[in-house]
């Protein structure tokens, strides 16, 4: 049976919550993300694309080709929220969904041409989207992910493709080779070396040169550019791990500034792991040096989601870690070997009272917000958690928390 493989994709996902939220911003360049020098550019709208900006770019290069910007920190609990509101449309539409990202979707159609006609079917789902949410949302149809993947971005802005059975190749060959998943800017510069910059030049290009550049991944590359992808749909990601980290606007070596936030970070990922019923049985801290030395310490616990338990052992491994004589760029926090649980009291430790207390601040910031409640030890710290739940299937959003 011939697959049908749909791809979705919320345009400029960020910078279409905030226009929703404040309709002046449209038709303005925009940029979400850090808004310190150190920020980096998380999602830049069509506006401000044609000046060279782009995600993943340094927040201080963009205001320079962009100065008539306007620059919005974001919020990552916004932002999950919509996406949510997506998912379930989606999921209730669709037989198989796999959610690659927050702004991003996968669903598996196949066979179901017999009774709807996948490209009818994915237009009106795409339509309901837009009805019901507000948002702008592109897809692809074909008959694998990478083909899809190509035809949503060859669609954008809020528009629609389909490549029929057959027209893969054709399709693909007038198109940069920067074009497939997966080649990034380095793997692009090497094949440029090569000669090769069109997805036409690698379908020529017998599979063993590719693999004697590349070794398998260069497999993997000729492959999809010949339109080949047998990949399946993953419905669901188990998280193995959670993590929190804070580039700073300039480095320091301010220790009561440092374990506030190391607090902080404690406190929020011990949040999430009980609004996900998870449970850590590994905690490391993370430092980086002005001089780009990386260093961690971790250390093995008894399965906890308790802040006091969590706070605690991040501090004594970040005084553990800390050199006094070095300025300090960036510290984070890692919780792993993550598995199903709900926070329970340890006999010589906690109390009814404690576990009431966390369940208490645990309403009010599934209500209000993860940091509508917080201890007074940080309050110094800014913003350092995306306030969602990273479980449940959901992608982690990757927003620019790169200052202070």
């Amino acid at each position: 049976m011939t697959r049908s493989i749909l791809h979705l994709d919320l345009d400029t996902f960020f910078v279409s919550v905030e226009r929703l939220i404040d309709s002046r911003l449209n038709g303005r360049p925009i940029l979400v993300g850090g808004t310190g020098d150190r920020g980096v550019v998380s999602a830049a709208s069509y506006e401000a694309r044609p000046f060279g900006v782009h995600s993943g770019m340094s927040m201080k290069m963009a205001r320079q080709l962009c100065p008539e910007a306007i620059i919005i920190k974001g919020n990552a609990s916004t932002y999950t929220k919509h996406s949510k509101a997506v998912t379930e449309i989606i999921k209730e539409q669709v037989p198989v969904l796999e959610k690659a990202s927050i702004d991003e979707f996968y669903a598996d159609l196949t066979g179901m041409d017999k009774h709807f006609g996948c490209y009818k079917f994915s237009s009106e789902l795409r339509n309901k989207i837009i009805k019901e949410t507000g948002l702008p949302i592109s897809f692809g149809l074909s008959i694998n992910k990478t083909v899809s993947k190509v035809a949503t971005g060859e669609a954008k802005p809020n528009n629609q493709l389909k490549i029929d059975q057959g027209y893969e190749k054709p399709f693909l060959a007038p198109l940069s080779i920067k074009k497939i998943p997966s080649v990034g800017d380095k793997t692009f510069q090497t094949l440029c070396h090569l000669g090769v910059k069109s997805v036409h030049n690698v379908q020529q290009m017998p599979v063993e040169m590719m693999e004697s550049v590349f070794g398998k991944f260069g497999r993997s590359i000729w492959l999809k550019a010949n339109g080949i992808d047998n990949t399946e749909l993953v419905q669901y990601h188990e998280r193995k791990s959670i993590s929190s980290e804070r580039t700073f606007g300039q480095d320091t070596t301010d220790v009561a500034k440092l374990k506030t936030i190391i607090t902080a970070m404690a406190e929020n990922l011990a949040y999430q792991l009980r609004n996900g019923q998870k449970l850590t049985s590994c905690i490391t801290v993370k430092i980086r040096y002005s001089d780009f030395n990386t260093h961690t310490k971790q250390a093995k616990i008894p399965y906890t989601a308790a802040d006091h338990n969590l706070i605690q052992k991040a501090l004594e491994l970040f005084d553990q870690l800390y050199n006094k004589r070095l300025l300090i760029r960036l510290v984070g926090v890692r919780l792993s070997g993550i598995v199903g649980g709900n926070y329970q009291m340890n006999l010589f430790e906690s109390t009814q009272r404690t576990v009431d207390l966390y369940q208490t601040m645990d309403k009010i910031r599934n209500k209000f917000g993860s940091r509508s409640v917080m201890r007074a030890s940080t309050f110094g710290a800014r913003t350092i958690g995306s306030g969602m739940n990273p479980f449940n299937g959901e992608p982690p959003i990757v927003l620019a928390h790169r200052t202070a």
